[in-house]
Order: structure tokens, then C-alpha cells, then sequence
């Protein structure tokens, strides 16, 4: 709604109910350091408290979506990771799974494990921003010098693997485009077994922290089953005490094999929130560790020449590997035609890829079910009869990511 849509549905109540105490509308937004990306609040005012809350959307939208059908399979990875760009490793592991299921591609096991340890580490990188900027939101500066200095560390392992930092192409269709380079794992190991201590660190600043308390506890509280017909998922929904996680409920890529805990909180406010995420962070570190412990031998990729790159080195030795690699890179390769849905558990819920094959090279159809778009919804209803100032704790608590919102 625009805030002359605003008005106007204000006039038609004042003629309705003559005399009738009328709100104040302000817009927020759209550039507002509460939000990773661009988001607009129309927002109805009675004082204080807000009567009503109007998000405006699309202010980041690429039609990422419509792009991929113009793309091959191949090429439209470099499309997707962008989407929500604080966790690309989520967005092209649902893409690849959908694709590789078209395909009745078997992914080998140590490319699901090292699969697993990079969303792993995405997911802390993602937890550290929002916990980061959430307490720069309200006040603790410090705690973002602090969490983005663990990121910086975690970045630099993926950069070490994949060649870049953010925003990578390193799950391709079939696997990941490398193994592990000599020395990732002495340097990922020196980090999950650093992270523990330095969680401490951002709970001793924030837990027991009577400003963070105040800012936090109760607020922006809606029951489970409110948040389960509105599809919220993720830590927003976990903090509600609704024990949902994709690895756990329908594993993928090897997830049934770690040991590790879904953290759940009772009353659903900010503050649980809070430490659902903080507890993931924890659970994070130790599947990571179990993935380096019992990471399978084997191939980083499948061996589908039909599908896969050949290895650089028999370029310059086999004709044949050569023709593969041209036809790959030029044409792309061919899915048969069929419709696959996989999802994955982002950091902030459940994250889906939704892909249509009418057997060419190019997708027919590609949509993405991302997590910060339906846990948006969730603003609304919140914070009807909030306080303002509660708005910015709201917002910040769900985390979401409008890279992802508007694609």
C-alpha cells in the first residue's frame, strides 16, 4: 500500500465514522539500516503504537527468475547464488539438487560432505551478520566488531576453496567443482575449534545484558500456529517451539548421518530468536567437525562426462575429454522433461528450488521458495499494536534478506 493508498482508505473511514481519532502515516524507508536490502514500511501511527503496517516490496528485483530461462543449466548457477547474497551456498544447493534429480544424477558422498561443510560454514557467516547488525541496531556496537571478525575468518576459508568469497558458483550439477586444497582442513579445523570460545564471547556481551533483555523479551511475540499458517519456517519459527528443520525431517545430502541437536525456544519473541540462532552457530560447528572426521573418500564430482567438465588435465591429452568440455561450456547439457522441487534448510528456513525441464538445454520454468519472502508476512501482524521503537528489533529478528524477498 501507498501511503495515498493509505490516505484515502483513512478519508473513506473518516466519512464512514465522522469524528473518529485518525492515525499519523509515516513511510520507512526504503533505505533503512534495519534491513539487509531495500525494504518500505507504509506505517499507520496512533501515537506510538502502530495500528497498522504496510510492507512494500521489489525495490531489489532482477528477475533473476525469468533470467534462468534464457540460461543454460549450467550458466544460470551464477544467477541463483545471487539471490539471497548472504547465503549463496543455500540458494545453489537447492538449485543443483532439483537439477541433479531431473537428471537421476548420484552425487557422490564426499562431495555431499564437503557440500554440507560449506553451508555449515554459510550458515555461521549468515547467523554472524544478523546477530552483527542486530546489535548495531540496538545499540551494542561492539558486538559487530566482534562477529565480523569470526566472519572475516570464515569468508577467507571460502575463498581459499572456492575462489571467492561471496556470492561462488562451487556446488556445480553433480558435485563441487573441487576438492578440498591442501591446508583447508588444518585452517577449517583451527576455526570450529576457535568458534565455541568466541560464541561465549557474544553471549557474554548480549545474554545477560539488561539493555539487549529489554529490547528483546517480548517482543514481537505471534504464536506457533499463527506463524505455521502464515508458512514461516527457520529459526523465527524453531523459537516458537515448533521443532522443524529439513535435515532433520527430510535429510538430504548426508545429513542423517551427523549428530547434532535443533534448537528451540518457547515464547517466539526476539530474545529466543536470538538464541536459537546463537545455539545454531554451536551445532554448526560441531556437524562441521564430524563432516572432517568421517569425510568419505572419492570423487569431489560425479563422473557423467554427459554432465560434468572433464578434468583440466586430460584437456591437453584426450581429444575426446576436449570435445566434452567445448560442447559442455557452448551448448550446455540436456535435462529431460520432467519437474523437480528440492529445498534445503537456509539460515532462514526453508529455502526451495522449483525447476521445469522440457529437455533442452535451458530450464523451462525456474522459481525459487525463499524463506525471507514468506517470513516477511510474519511483520504484519506482528506488529500491529507494537510499539514504534519496537519495529527495528521486529524486523532485524527475522532476519530477512531482500535479495532473496523481491529475486
Amino acid at each position: 500500500m501507498t501511503p495515498q493508498e493509505a490516505l484515502a482508505t483513512l478519508e473513506a473511514t473518516t466519512e464512514s465514522d465522522p469524528g473518529s481519532r485518525q492515525p499519523m502515516i509515516i513511510n520507512l524507508g526504503p533505505q533503512h539500516p534495519s534491513t539487509h536490502g531495500v525494504l518500505r514500511l507504509v506505517t499507520e501511527l496512533d501515537g506510538e503504537v502502530i495500528r497498522d503496517i504496510h510492507p512494500v516490496i521489489g525495490y531489489l528485483h532482477t528477475g533473476i527468475e525469468k533470467q534462468c530461462e534464457n540460461k543454460t543449466y549450467w550458466q544460470a548457477i551464477t544467477l541463483v547464488t545471487r539471490m539471497d547474497y548472504l547465503a549463496s551456498y543455500f540458494n545453489i544447493h537447492a538449485y543443483t539438487m532439483s537439477v541433479e534429480k531431473l537428471l537421476e544424477l548420484e552425487v557422490p558422498d564426499r562431495a555431499q560432505y564437503i557440500r554440507v561443510i560449506m553451508c555449515e560454514l554459510n550458515r555461521i557467516t549468515s547467523h554472524l551478520v544478523w546477530l552483527g547488525t542486530s546489535g548495531l541496531e540496538l545499540g551494542a556496537l561492539t558486538v559487530m566488531f566482534y562477529t565480523y571478525r569470526e566472519r572475516e575468518k570464515a569468508l577467507d576459508l571460502g575463498e581459499m576453496i572456492a575462489g571467492e568469497r561471496m556470492n561462488t558458483r562451487f556446488f556445480q550439477v553433480g558435485g563441487c567443482a573441487d576438492d578440498m586444497p591442501p591446508g583447508f582442513e588444518q585452517r577449517l579445523r583451527a576455526f570450529i575449534d576457535e568458534m565455541p570460545a568466541r560464541i561465549d564471547e557474544y553471549e557474554g556481551l548480549l545474554s545477560e545484558n539488561p539493555i539487549w533483555i529489554d529490547r528483546t523479551r517480548g517482543v514481537g511475540v505471534l504464536p506457533a500456529d499463527q506463524l505455521i499458517d502464515l508458512g514461516v519456517t527457520g529459526p523465527a519459527l524453531r523459537a516458537a517451539g515448533v521443532d522443524l528443520d529439513l535435515r532433520k525431517t527430510t535429510p538430504y545430502s548426508g545429513y542423517e548421518h551427523f549428530d547434532f541437536q535443533v534448537p528451540l525456544g518457547a515464547t517466539g519473541d526476539a530474545y529466543d530468536r536470538y538464541t536459537v540462532r546463537i545455539r545454531e552457530m554451536r551445532e554448526s560447528v560441531r556437524i562441521i567437525g564430524q563432516a572432517l572426521d568421517g569425510m568419505p573418500e572419492g570423487r569431489h564430482i560425479a563422473d557423467d562426462r554427459k554432465v560434468v567438465l572433464p578434468p583440466r588435465g586430460e584437456l591437453s591429452t584426450s581429444m575426446e575429454a576436449l570435445i566434452h568440455h567445448f560442447k559442455l561450456v557452448t551448448e550446455g547439457f540436456r535435462v529431460p522433461e520432467g519437474e523437480a522441487y528440492t529445498a534445503v534448510e537456509s539460515p532462514r528456513g526453508e529455502l526451495g528450488c522449483y525447476v521445469v525441464a522440457d529437455g533442452s538445454p535451458k530450464p523451462r520454468r525456474v522459481h525459487m521458495r525463499d524463506p525471507s519472502f514468506v517470513n516477511l508476512q510474519a511483520l504484519r501482524p506482528m506488529a500491529k499494536g507494537a510499539y514504534l521503537a519496537d519495529l527495528i528489533t521486529m524486523i532485524g529478528s527475522l532476519d530477512n534478506v531482500m535479495g532473496g524477498v523481491d529475486r
